[in-house]
């Protein structure tokens, strides 16, 4: 039997009031794309949640049998061989993967604990879990991206891109060479269950014009690049890249994308900050293989993503 929910999962409780009228997901006709490619896939929609990542993360400790399990990032996963087996047992489902989805996202997260602000209806926001075994973590956020910007940007020939990606983990609508206002983020959460570890990649897009008032990088919404945008529409366009790029980056890592993600790099030859404290600034150079972003200060610097935080210097 299919594991969806077909189209709309309500909480337990009442819309607040002023919350839209629920959108039509077509949760089938997702689960029918995107099984193939995950098998054992499960789709669901909710209606709010605190987090997508926070809720999928707790399910996962729960399956682990380890509800305060240390949950980490790609750039500072721990390094502990062996992990200990999961505690009486498991069951082939504990791992299997999932796509949830929020219509109204009401405590998401961003890198660094910065809250992640969505309106219903106006926002898409995802998560997706599975278990994952890369060779090396280093530039999943970058792939992640690459592959979201290309679903929802495609770009042929010499044509210049209307989306760019800020390293490590945001999409930004262009203005101007190395100017922009923020489209949307990626936030990656790992966490051990048994011999597997479960990886969490969420996913917040602006779709509709909001009340943006004190961002303080702008405010911009996939409403600019087409006015039919919607929530729904915007999922079933990257859904399926994103699975196919964490299934690639697995096998092959981040390399056989640098050039892809090169070409949307919104930093790329832009004086820039840092918070390492050696580099407190300089000028971008682009990504390496790995994807640390690499900034000359004197010398050039290769960043790790962790929780270094890089700003355009003049922005």
């Amino acid at each position: 039997m299919p594991e969806f929910e077909s189209d709309f999962l309500p909480e337990p409780g009442p819309l607040a009031a002023g919350e839209p009228r629920h959108l039509h997901w077509g949760a089938e006709a997702l689960w029918q794309q995107l099984e193939p490619l995950l098998p054992g896939l499960s789709v669901e929609v909710l209606a709010r949640v605190d987090s997508t990542n926070t809720r999928l993360l707790e399910r996962a400790r729960a399956a682990a049998g380890q509800r305060d399990a240390r949950v980490s990032r790609p750039g500072e996963l721990d390094t502990q061989a062996g992990a200990e087996r999961t505690p009486h047992g498991r069951r082939a489902g504990d791992i299997q993967p999932c796509l949830l989805v929020a219509e109204h996202q009401t405590r998401g997260r961003g890198r660094q604990g910065r809250d992640w602000l969505a309106t219903p209806g106006a926002s898409l926001t995802f998560s997706l879990s599975l278990a994952l075994a890369p060779a090396a973590w280093s530039g999943l956020s970058l792939a992640v991206g690459v592959a979201l910007a290309d679903a929802l940007d495609p770009v042929d020939g010499a044509a210049a891109p209307r989306i760019a990606l800020k390293w490590p983990n945001d999409l930004w609508l262009l203005d101007a060479p190395g100017r922009g206002r923020k489209l949307g983020g990626v936030l990656i959460e790992t966490v051990s269950v048994g011999q597997h570890r479960m990886c969490v990649v969420g996913v917040g897009l602006n779709v509709l014009p909001q009340a943006n008032e004190g961002l303080t990088h702008g405010y911009a919404c996939l409403h600019e690049l087409d006015p039919g945008a919607t929530a729904p529409a915007a999922l079933a366009r990257v859904a399926a890249p994103l699975v196919r790029v964490l299934r690639d980056f697995e096998r092959g890592g981040f390399a056989p994308l640098a050039g892809a993600y090169a070409r949307r790099d919104l930093l790329l030859g832009q004086a820039v900050t840092t918070t390492v404290p050696e580099v407190p600034e300089g000028v971008a150079e682009g990504v390496d293989d790995q994807g640390a972003l690499r900034v000359r200060c004197g010398q050039v610097h290769r960043l790790i993503s962790g929780e270094v935080s890089v700003r355009l210097r003049d922005a």
